[in-house]
């Protein structure tokens, strides 16, 4: 999977929240998913991805997830999205 468009902020969102947001949505088309992750974020993260065949992407940590986002804080996953998906519910 190509990184590089997670530092894309117009191609990417970060975090818990905005990622399931657009697992269920249908617009996500990748999630990254830190192995150090909170157990319960990643078993959300992983069910949601299950359900809705979205592939999952592993990176070791949260800090080199934060970093292949471009941002100067830790996180647990991220998903590049397409936002000309029409959200379904």
């Amino acid at each position: 999977m190509d990184r590089s468009l997670l530092k894309n902020v117009r191609q990417r969102v970060v975090g818990r929240r905005e990622t399931l947001k657009h697992i269920q949505r249908h617009q996500a088309t990748v999630v990254y998913l830190a192995r150090d992750a909170d157990a319960l974020i990643a078993s959300e993260i992983e069910e949601q991805c299950r359900t809705h065949e979205v592939p999952i992407v592993y990176v070791d940590t949260m800090k080199e997830l934060g970093q292949w986002c471009g941002i100067e804080v830790k996180a647990a996953c991220a998903a590049v999205i397409d936002r000309s998906r029409a959200p379904q519910s």
